[in-house]
């Protein structure tokens, strides 16, 4: 008997997102925190939290059909908690319901989540060739751990805020 397993992160298409400008008026999401320490993350936790913010959106039937569509932002507002966003179709009953509205500038790339900074680096050389300038950054992962392994990339996406 063949049975097949769930695509957890379908194939992430380059093009999509890098070097886009993106602007949302009040997009929403569900929020959830975690600890960090000096923003390195307690993996347990994410893995907790994210499912977690799925079961609460799955319930109220808010999450996106297409799930090359949804997204998960990380953002680290100091070195001990990080936040994590989950984009939802609506209100969800019973989480954190927050929205974001901004002007982003996505970039793809490709590599570990210790090189984190130095993507960060690069993005600001782009924003200043473009006269901008990054009042916040977030981070999206394209894959989970399994799936980077299985494509044999690891996708990151830095949304700075413009």
């Amino acid at each position: 008997m063949k049975t097949t397993e769930p695509v957890c992160c379908p194939e992430f298409e380059v093009q999509k997102l890098d070097n886009k400008t993106l602007t949302w008026e009040e997009k929403p999401f569900i929020m959830e925190t975690i600890p960090t320490c000096f923003h390195i993350p307690f993996p347990p936790s994410i893995g907790k939290k994210i499912v977690k913010m799925m079961d609460l959106a799955g319930k109220s039937d808010a999450c996106y059909t297409d799930l090359a569509e949804a997204l998960i932002l990380f953002r680290d507002p100091s070195a001990f908690r990080s936040e994590i966003y989950l984009s939802v179709t609506k209100k969800v009953e019973g989480a954190n319901n927050t929205s974001i509205s901004g002007t982003f500038q996505a970039r793809v790339f490709d590599g570990k989540y210790n090189s984190i900074p130095q993507f960060i680096k690069e993005m600001d050389l782009s924003l200043k060739e473009k006269g901008l300038k990054a009042k916040d950054y977030c981070v999206h992962y394209a894959y989970c751990p399994k799936y980077a392994k299985k494509f044999g990339h690891n996708y990151l996406i830095l949304f700075a805020q413009v």
